[in-house]
């Protein structure tokens, strides 16, 4: 499971990629490993690919053109299968000397980076950056866009995301793994060409070919959350190319994912915590109004409630709010602090007046459902990349069984959902082609590394780790809550990214803003 989102859409929380965290080996939780640097020169293969021409198109949204790019399926066969991946850009608008192509991308893995730009990125980043820049975007391979994997209908989905992610017993535990195990057989029935193709490392040689043509020497590029893993993939195989890049809610690539995804547990658990501090505070917080950690016990005898007894929604698909559209809904608010209040709101009419719309409302936008129940395929290419990227974190209902105490420590609400969830990848019909590796990017210039000393997703430690790991990396911290730092409201990241982004000036690594 990789709860890792990084988008910010305007309306509201921000994905990070379901309840599926990916997996990795179970057993060192850290990798001593390093990534090694692609030859400079380009394969004969792929000179095609880096020499074609773009043609640029209106695509319906004002101020952008979109075009498709053509890459290889599989990067070690460069004649044989080809895909298209889609592009959007939104071009500099000026005053001042153009800088080149700035991409971006959101998170996920998962989430599209077109639907970023084009409702965010092109439109909220800082105007003097906007102005000097070609804002751009690429969904990766397998994502919205580009050949998008595909698993699962509307109504499957729902019974997907309802099913009891705690189980109590021998039965409950069959009916969890029959769901994963039901998702990862879709996937291969839908999409078997491209699971096998839809790694990081491909996603990262993509932007490489995008790179070049759009005419840039070098890449810049602000990742945040999975997004930073994508740049950070991209730095370690091509140092050289490295122009300016921002990694914005850091995550550590060197980590097991059975560590990886304690880890985020945790960071939920210090999210939730900030949460009930300020609930408590609060004349109608449904959890109290005095001390924090009972606020955890009871949102957790809630979810124990909602286990037995789901309670209506006002869905007209007939979706009741059980514990875990409930634990969803919850963590989704956990990404952004802007949406606290809306979440005492849906925890109190969920709580006193046996109504769950709210925290369904935001579970369905965590996991980009539509009102005519039909789901972006966000979750479908979250998996993919994941399960891919790594092995999986548990191979057996067994060994979640024993971590069970371990998750219980990092979050006593959210540990066993989170453990369980966590299983995903033991049933993928695709072995993983990744392993945990540092990254080191040597001879790359500064790349800044940003992390949220409170960020749910992605924690802090995380972000210390891939600026340490990086022989260039920049720390830059931000003292506060949410995911990610850049453009959520902080005068000095805003100010130290945008000088960073337009003049080049790295800041010195370990500054810290609030």
């Amino acid at each position: 499971m990789r709860i890792v989102r990084g988008l910010r859409t305007p309306a509201a929380v921000f994905l990070a990629a379901g309840l599926l965290i990916s997996g990795c080996s179970a057993g060192s939780s850290t990798a001593d490993a390093s990534m090694a640097a692609l030859p400079r020169a380009t394969p004969e293969g792929l000179v095609p690919f880096y020499g074609q021409k773009l043609k640029w198109r209106e695509c319906g949204v004002p101020g952008f053109e979109c075009s498709t790019m053509k890459a290889p399926l599989d990067y070690d066969k460069p004649g044989g299968e080809e895909i298209e991946l889609a592009v959007s850009r939104k071009k500099a608008t000026g005053p001042g000397k153009r800088l080149g192509s700035l991409q971006v991308n959101p998170g996920g893995p998962g989430g599209s980076a077109i639907g970023y730009l084009q409702s965010y990125a092109a439109l909220g980043y800082p105007q003097e950056v906007r102005a000097r820049y070609d804002m751009v975007a690429v969904d990766p391979r397998g994502v919205a866009r580009s050949e998008p994997v595909n698993c699962l209908d509307g109504k499957q989905m729902d019974a997907y995301t309802q099913t009891d992610i705690t189980p109590d017993d021998t039965r409950e535990t069959g009916e969890l793994t029959a769901s994963f195990k039901e998702f990862a057989e879709g996937c291969e029935k839908r999409s078997a060409e491209m699971l096998p193709h839809v790694s990081t490392v491909e996603a990262a040689r993509d932007m490489d070919l995008l790179r070049e043509v759009l005419g840039d020497e070098k890449l810049t590029y602000v990742g945040a959350s999975y997004g930073t893993f994508l740049g950070a993939t991209y730095a370690g195989l091509y140092p050289d190319r490295v122009g300016r890049l921002v990694l914005d809610g850091a995550m550590d690539p060197s980590l097991s994912a059975r560590r990886m995804n304690r880890d985020q547990t945790a960071g939920f658990e210090t999210a939730f915590q900030s949460f009930a501090k300020d609930c408590v505070r609060q004349a109608d917080c449904p959890l109290g109004t005095e001390n924090p950690q009972d606020a955890g016990k009871r949102l957790k005898s809630f979810f124990d409630d909602l286990d037995g007894a789901p309670i209506p929604a006002g869905d007209p698909d007939g979706r009741k709010l059980g514990e875990a559209l409930a634990t969803t809904g919850v963590i989704a608010a956990m990404y952004d602090e802007a949406a606290w209040p809306q979440l005492r709101t849906a925890l109190d009419t969920a709580m006193k007046n046996k109504d769950g719309a709210g925290l369904l409302s935001l579970s369905d936008s965590y996991y980009e459902r539509d009102g005519d129940g039909t789901y972006a395929n966000l979750m479908f290419a979250n998996a993919a990349v994941n399960c891919l990227d790594l092995p999986p974190a548990f191979t057996s209902p067994d060994e979640v069984k024993k971590s069970l105490p371990d998750f219980d420590k990092a979050s006593p609400v959210f540990g066993k959902g989170l453990a369980w969830a966590s299983l995903n990848c033991a049933y993928w019909p695709v072995k993983a082609t990744g392993e945990p590796h540092r990254i080191e990017a040597k001879g790359a210039a500064p790349i800044v590394v940003a992390g949220t000393t409170r960020d749910p997703a992605t924690p802090y430690h995380w972000a210390e780790s891939l600026a340490d790991q990086l022989s260039s990396g920049k720390l830059l911290t931000y003292e506060g809550d949410g995911h990610t730092a850049y453009g959520r409201g902080s005068d000095c990241i805003d100010s130290t990214i945008n000088a960073y982004l337009l003049d080049g000036t790295a800041p010195k690594d370990g500054k810290r803003c609030s």
